[in-house]
């Protein structure tokens, strides 16, 4: 199986930036962003500033893809799901990124946490946008580029 770095390069992406609690790399060309990961949980305040960077990014350019690597998470934060599924997935839909694929960490336990607060948040939501976006669940990043 590639690593990561692998099939970052292999499929050219270039790193835009490197936090501590995240790597994001774009490939403009085939309008494709991944976010990776690096921790085992973020503070609400960290991960809002980390999208609000892929934010500019998605502004400069022409994205339509957004894959995000949440493998490494072993917490899972309601507010910031909420935030990232209520603003910021708004936001880049306005911006033409509408499809969406997701790796989730292998614990099952995180997956049904996933899609409890997701229906929670749908059902609280009636005006979401859910309807109008590609969302995919990936098992790998490679599988999350082909799709």
């Amino acid at each position: 199986m590639n690593t990561t770095i692998n099939i970052i390069e292999d499929y050219n992406f270039k790193l835009e930036f490197e936090i501590r609690y995240a790597k994001v790399y774009a490939n403009s060309d085939k309008g494709i962003l991944i976010c990776e990961l690096l921790t085992d949980y973020i503070p609400i305040d960290d991960f809002i500033s980390t999208f609000n960077q892929i934010s500019e990014i998605v502004e400069a350019g022409k994205f339509e893809k957004f894959i995000f690597d949440k493998r490494s998470l072993r917490a899972f934060h309601q507010p910031s799901m909420e935030w990232y599924f209520l603003n910021w997935k708004n936001k880049m839909l306005d911006l033409g990124l509408r499809k969406h694929r997701k790796i989730l960490p292998e614990e099952k336990w995180f997956e049904k946490m996933v899609m409890i607060a997701k229906e929670q948040i749908v059902k609280n939501n009636p005006d979401n946008i859910i309807h109008l976006l590609d969302i995919k669940y990936c098992d790998s990043i490679e599988e999350a580029i082909l799709t």
